[in-house]
């Protein structure tokens, strides 16, 4: 009789223990954070990716969603349908908040994609002739930096008038080379556009040129300095800005081996922000 009442309280001794293991892994779970996250292919997406495994350790899986244009990443973000994106400036930033009134805040700077002005045409600036046709994006958040690129080689002179050259137009320069400026083509497309040599030259974003197997560093006529204050960002809802797995994934993309990542893959047409 003994044996069989000592043999029942061992059953049950195990059926608490394993209900208890069940219960503590159940509560590792629910600590588990999943982030939704838009980005662009290149070089985002693949960043993000290397990220991954060091997030999981903190306890955030990430599910990331991938972009091919600048429209979507933003609208899904107000809507609730991400957590986060990562694929603009704060330049870009502000304009779709002013355009959408939305409230989208910078969550954290994380690397800068020197902008680059590319020809098959012409070897050097110095070549560039007056009248030449330059294919640039209808992205308005953009055109002040492709200005003061095209204005620090002397090809546009942007109006003393303008307090702050990162909100120039094209109604806001003296165009010293006479260009004729292509603007109503989607920044997805320019690097196709280039292929196809449709114009003399081309404004192309960095993720795009990437993508399309341009390397920025070799390829590019005009180059942006790494002091660019267009850096890319990790945007989120002004609600959201301070949620543990935010602060997590952007510690996470400043940390030491990400920044090596990001130096040694792209070879300076990505530098990260520290």
């Amino acid at each position: 009789m003994k044996k069989i009442i000592l043999g029942l309280v061992s059953v049950i001794l195990l059926v608490v223990l394993a209900a208890c293991g069940n219960s503590e892994a159940g509560k590792d779970k629910e600590k588990e954070t999943t982030l939704v996250i838009g980005a662009s292919n290149v070089p985002h997406a693949e960043i993000l990716e290397k990220a991954k495994p060091i997030l999981e350790k903190e306890g955030v899986k990430l599910d990331i969603k991938k972009y091919q244009d600048y429209i979507l990443p933003n609208k899904n973000l107000a809507d609730g349908e991400i957590d986060a994106n990562y694929f603009q400036h704060i330049p870009f930033l502000d304009l779709s908040n002013k355009e959408n009134k939305t409230d989208l805040v910078n969550a954290g700077k994380i690397h800068i994609e020197p902008f680059g002005i590319y020809s098959s045409k012409y070897k050097s600036v110095g070549d560039v002739k007056e009248g030449s046709t330059i294919l640039i994006s209808n992205n308005v958040a953009e055109h002040g930096r492709i200005l003061m690129l095209l204005e620090k080689k002397g090809l546009v002179k942007i109006k003393d008038s303008v307090d702050n050259k990162v909100n120039a137009t094209l109604k806001d320069i003296d165009n010293v080379k006479k260009l004729k400026f292509l603007n109503q083509i989607d920044p997805g497309l320019l690097a196709k556009a280039y292929q196809n040599d449709e114009a003399d030259l081309y404004a192309i974003n960095t993720n795009y040129a990437l993508d399309a197997g341009l390397k920025p560093k070799d390829d590019a006529l005009i180059l942006e300095d790494s002091d660019s204050p267009y850096a890319n960002i990790i945007a989120v809802k002004k609600e959201d800005e301070n949620k543990p797995a935010i602060k997590k994934l952007v510690k996470v993309l400043h940390s030491k081996e990400i920044q090596d990542f990001i130096t040694e893959k792209y070879k300076g047409a990505v530098l990260p922000v520290k």
